[in-house]
């Protein structure tokens, strides 16, 4: 296959233009080749593996110095800590589970009915009270369905349909540790229209007991990715390619894919000369980014059920360790994973460790005695704080429509193309759905662009 770059370096068409897209006073280009991906998470990865197989010269350059983007694996408790990703949301025909197979990551079936709810002061919920709650909230979503006649916050709607948050412990505690937790989004800030209307693939979703990036380590072998090189701008022209501009020099190409997260793009830390078309910044704009704080505490011993998958606490701060995962229904080790959602996200992720670690143990104590001891190690996150991020996933934020995410993944000048969760309204905010994105740009070049 001859593909533009190719014609390019044989001279065979004309390249005077080029050079007008250098930067002023910009070094001799590093490398110059078919295709530039920037950013080596999962949707980088895909294309980047897929062009390089179709043949094109790629290159993938990554600001952090590993691959995976927000799929990261910490084993220092002894455990797999996700950094990021945790789930298989979804198992059945999805194509993350497909590359867990391949590389026998040890699939765990989650039991979402294996739980404990407790009351803000300790006390456990009956099983029949939360099922009850459950049928009020499903309630209030179907009347959202079928009633809303206009786009309004998700915690406005449900006012709306009679909903009453501050009175109902138990619905409020599900639309922060279910929706807020799923979406990723504060209910103040969720599209009431759109925040459900994404896809779902079949099945109980799954923990991978070997660590999550077990799919990285295979889909960045062999491809050439330039760590520790942070894209500052792109500079395209329609038919004349590319220049991308790092901290390390300058690379050029035929056709550029720009898989960082929206919160980067919202950001403007890579800056586009010329800037993106007006669709596109329309939706990096409404587009929400939204942020989950993780905190695992490793114990001697178990202080709880230790058959027991989740449990649940309906603090009074929204958001706030208000559900956790145990691990020991997958794990030797006795660890706790406390989860922040909403607004919280954000607060929790401002404190130290200790003061998390704080936070996060008195709401510990209220679930299972106040003589739980001291954790003997922990991992947290900070999404929001990360530069190469700047939040957790995507959401159908107040204002933001389907097609804004769809909007994102159209070519720019049949030389530029954004790819990520945040380009898929079917599944954004998920592996599967970044995994695909990366896919379809990859797909776009090879049959509508490399003519």
């Amino acid at each position: 296959m001859i593909s533009r770059r190719h014609l390019l370096k044989a001279g065979l068409l004309g390249t005077a233009a080029l050079p007008m897209l250098l930067p002023r006073k910009s070094r001799a280009a590093i490398a110059d080749v078919d295709v530039i991906v920037i950013g080596a998470g999962i949707a980088g990865l895909a294309a980047a593996r897929r062009l390089t197989e179709l043949g094109y010269e790629t290159i993938v350059l990554e600001a952090d110095g590993v691959a995976g983007g927000r799929i990261r694996t910490d084993w220092t408790l002894g455990a797999p800590f996700e950094v990021g990703a945790g789930w298989i949301h979804g198992p059945d025909g999805n194509p993350i589970s497909a590359l867990a197979e391949a590389v026998d990551a040890g699939p765990f079936v989650t039991d979402d009915d294996s739980f404990l709810a407790f009351a803000a002061n300790g006390e456990p919920v009956a099983d029949a009270d939360i099922e009850a709650g459950y049928k009020r909230l499903e309630k209030l979503y179907a009347a959202i369905d079928d009633e809303l006649d206009s786009d309004m916050a998700l915690s406005k709607a449900i006012s709306r349909m009679g909903g009453k948050l501050k009175s109902d412990p138990i619905v409020n505690w599900m639309t922060s540790a279910y929706t807020e937790f799923s979406t990723g989004g504060p209910v103040d800030k969720l599209s009431a229209y759109y925040f459900d209307e994404d896809g779902v693939y079949p099945g109980e979703d799954v923990v991978l007991a070997a660590g999550y990036d077990a799919i990285i380590k295979p889909m960045a072998r062999g491809l050439d990715i330039r760590f520790n090189t942070r894209v500052t701008a792109v500079a395209y022209e329609k038919g004349e390619g590319a220049v991308v501009s790092t901290d390390a020099g300058d690379f050029e190409s035929s056709f550029v894919i720009c898989t960082v997260p929206l919160g980067v793009l919202k950001a403007g830390d890579v800056r586009f000369d010329p800037p993106l078309p007006k669709a596109h910044r329309r939706g990096i704009e409404k587009i929400g980014m939204g942020n989950v704080t993780k905190l695992a505490l490793k114990f001697d011993k178990a202080h709880w059920p230790e058959d027991v998958q989740y449990f649940g606490l309906m603090t009074e701060a929204r958001g706030r360790w208000n559900y956790f995962l145990n691990y020991r229904t997958f794990s030797e080790e006795n660890i706790l994973l406390g989860l922040c959602v909403g607004d919280y996200a954000r607060k929790v992720e401002a404190m130290d460790d200790a003061a998390m670690v704080a936070d996060c143990m008195d709401a510990v104590r209220t679930m299972f005695g106040a003589d739980v001891p001291e954790p003997s190690g922990h991992l947290a996150t900070r999404w929001s704080k990360n530069p190469n991020s700047q939040g957790a996933y995507s959401y159908s934020a107040l204002g933001a429509q389907p097609k804004h995410f769809d909007n994102l993944a159209t070519p720019v000048a049949d030389t530029l193309l954004l790819a990520g969760e945040h380009t898929n309204f079917e599944y954004h905010a998920t592996v599967h759905g970044a995994y695909q994105s990366g896919l379809n740009a990859a797909q776009i070049i090879e049959d509508r662009l490399a003519d």
